[in-house]
């Protein structure tokens, strides 16, 4: 009844038996079959950048992603089985001018904005096959778009021709690569939706004014991390992305005083990225303040004294200062 169990412990092997298995008996096909009509469960996939292959930790989410759309699966719950691809930001801008060795956003405009766009896309859809690729090689179960279309239109992204282009579902549509792509991921398509495309960005805005006509949107001030090459604002991943611990022997900074010489106030913050917009310092009237001499470069420095309990500027003056 059934197939003999194979005693070899081989997990590859084993793997590729069991994707095998799967594509041979239209498991997953049929799984969405069964569930059609039934009671829905909701899941929007939190897409990764297609900027690069995928690394351990998308799989890692993926892997609970799986989880849980089978778990509702075998609930009986009907599913969309959406991948998403995030397209936009400087991830993929900055991987794209590095590739062509631009330093400056003049570069681009020089090259053209438009030609860049375009490479950007290509990166975009290139990258997205290839995680498509190694989604599937993961067993992750979503309506995937056929790699090598995805790729197919990465080549034709500046033509003007048509290409014939294969549904996830298998039907055919023909048009300009960069009008197929604005449509990526519809309803009537299928397939994972990108976020460059007509229909997301359309469906964002559509959400934005109808959060804009029920006052739920309000304009505002926030403070945020600024790229000065790029023009734009950090996302909090790409802030994250760039942080580095470093060692610091102290994180404290001289003001100098006015008409004295080499004397300073010794002051310490938690946003040196103000320091370049400070012009004066505030001093506390309650406090009792000590002057002491560095051994260093024999500067005068002020500053309270209850501050020498703190072992960091202690350990600084015991040191290096008198």
């Amino acid at each position: 009844m059934f197939e003999k169990v194979s005693q070899d412990a081989a997990f590859v092997s084993g793997e590729h038996d069991v994707l095998t298995f799967w594509n041979k008996h239209q498991v997953f096909q049929s799984l969405r079959k069964k569930n059609a009509g039934k009671p829905k469960w909701s899941f929007l996939d939190g897409p990764i950048t297609a900027n690069n292959p995928m690394g351990v930790h998308h799989a890692w989410g993926r892997t609970y992603k799986d989880a849980f759309q089978r778990y509702y699966a075998m609930c009986g719950r009907e599913l969309r089985y959406q991948n998403g691809f995030d397209c936009q930001g400087l991830w993929v801008e900055v991987e794209v001018e590095r590739s062509f060795g631009f330093s400056t956003k003049t570069a681009i405009a020089e090259y053209g904005i438009d030609k860049f766009v375009n490479a950007c896309k290509k990166r975009v859809l290139t990258f997205a096959a290839r995680q498509t690729e190694q989604s599937v090689r993961l067993g992750y179960w979503m309506d995937w778009d056929r790699p090598d279309q995805l790729r197919l239109l990465a080549d034709h992204i500046e033509a003007e021709d048509d290409v014939e282009y294969q549904l996830p579902g298998g039907e055919k549509v023909s048009g300009k690569a960069s009008e197929l792509v604005s449509r990526l991921g519809n309803p009537e398509w299928g397939g994972s939706y990108f976020t460059f495309s007509t229909e997301n960005n359309e469906t964002i805005w559509s959400f934005l004014k109808k959060c804009f006509t029920r006052d739920k949107v309000y304009r505002g001030h926030d403070v945020m991390p600024w790229s000065g090459r790029g023009g734009s604002a950090y996302s909090q991943m790409e802030v994250a992305d760039g942080r580095k611990l470093t060692t610091h022997r102290s994180v404290f900074v001289r003001f100098p005083l006015k008409d004295k010489e080499n004397e300073y106030l010794l002051i310490w913050t938690t946003t040196p990225w103000t320091l370049t917009s400070n012009v004066a310092t505030a001093i506390n009237p309650d406090l009792d303040y000590v002057r002491l001499q560095s051994k260093r470069d024999d500067a005068i420095y002020y500053f309270a004294q209850d501050n020498l309990e703190f072992q960091r500027l202690a350990r600084e003056f015991k040191e290096g200062f008198g």
